[in-house]
């Protein structure tokens, strides 16, 4: 299986590059992230989108791979299956997203690679590791990539009483930066050495404000692969596109974004800029 999963890996990372388009949201963020493109809303949009922009893989949730099966399978775009997921309706500081599907019903659904999403540092992320890692050992019996959101979060960020020894480095970065303590290159890079350590193909973690200390995010993952999260809209083009250089200057392979793609205007500009700033125009 190993063979495959580097013939998928390379489906997904085609010379080494990925692009992803990101549209798990709904669950996550419900309705209103589409409000600002309302065409957003449908998934025959988003496709063409990730078709003509030359995305490497798009993120869905299963209720709309299973839908639309047959849609993606003729858009070429690889599927990348997102297993886990939770509402922002909930608004407690620990957050916790359970798995939804098995590595067996993404096989199901015709997925080339899975994600899931860790909390560090939420009180069940010993709960959101253990699924992770069996996740893991069954996507690799499969020759399938794995994919983990690496988004440290939850009362332990924010426990300055009894805070650990990465949580006081952050503080620390914070007071200097401004940085939200998630996005913190101490916070970010811990997020992305678990991902390695649990054995994930690719991570995708926050940006860091700078490529310089993106690299130590970078550095603390090798050899797992690195790609940036999107994140909510940029004020403009430019700033986001001035992230994606950033990034990859500092080692990682690409982005996995959404809302900075189909909430703008013009998505397939703004997708044909950041295809060429990561493959080459």
């Amino acid at each position: 299986m190993k063979a495959k999963l580097e013939k998928l890996k390379e489906k997904i990372m085609p010379h080494g590059r990925a692009m992803i388009l990101a549209y798990d949201q709904g669950l996550e963020h419900g309705p209103r992230d589409f409000g600002a493109n309302p065409e957003s809303r449908r998934l025959e949009y988003i496709l063409d989108i990730a078709k003509r922009g030359g995305f490497t893989g798009i993120v869905l949730h299963a209720g709309l791979a299973e839908k639309y099966e047959s849609e993606i399978h003729d858009s070429g775009v690889p599927l990348i299956l997102k297993l886990n997921g939770r509402s922002e309706l909930y608004t407690g500081e620990d957050p916790y997203s359970p798995q939804l599907y098995s590595v067996a019903e993404a096989l199901a659904l015709g997925t080339t690679a899975v994600g899931y999403t860790v909390y560090s540092g939420s009180k069940y992320e010993a709960q959101m590791n253990r699924e992770f890692s069996q996740i893991i050992r069954q996507a690799h019996v499969e020759g399938i990539p794995v994919i983990g959101w690496m988004y440290p979060r939850g009362s332990s960020l924010f426990d300055t009483k009894s805070a650990s020894k990465t949580l006081k480095m952050a503080l620390e970065e914070q007071e200097r930066t401004g940085l939200a303590i998630d996005e913190t290159p101490s916070i970010v890079a811990y997020g992305a050495r678990v991902g390695l350590e649990l054995g994930a193909d690719i991570v995708k973690v926050k940006y860091t404000g700078s490529k310089e200390s993106f690299r130590w995010v970078v550095e603390s993952a090798f050899p797992t692969k690195v790609v940036m999260s999107g994140g909510p809209m940029t004020k403009t083009d430019e700033e986001f596109l001035a992230r994606v250089k950033d990034v990859l200057t500092a080692g990682a392979v690409g982005i996995a974004v959404g809302r900075n793609i189909w909430q703008r205007k013009d998505p397939l500009t703004i997708s044909e800029k950041i295809h060429d700033i990561i493959f080459g125009s």
